[in-house]
């Protein structure tokens, strides 16, 4: 099941109702994309929660294919994984 989300601006505060490890992961995408010039310009990030975990997407393409960020289901940590 899908459940509606929302939507933010690159290099703003994720919203309140993102778990903090999926926020902190949102945030460390950001600075190493920033770090290594290739931070996306007028980019946003989708949040959608699939089977009620957090799934945030950036709709634009980096070097390194397309970013998602979720959280582990057995650690609970954030994790980032780009898709061609």
């Amino acid at each position: 099941m899908i459940g509606l989300g929302t939507r933010w601006r690159f290099g703003e505060a994720p919203p309140p109702r993102l778990p903090a490890a999926a926020a902190e992961a949102v945030r460390r995408a950001e600075a190493e994309l920033l770090a290594g010039g290739s931070a996306p310009d007028a980019a946003s990030w989708t949040l959608t929660w699939l089977e009620g975990r957090p799934v945030a997407e950036l709709d634009v393409e980096t070097p390194e294919g397309f970013l998602t960020v979720t959280l582990d289901p057995l650690t609970g940590e954030g994790r980032l994984t780009f898709e061609p």
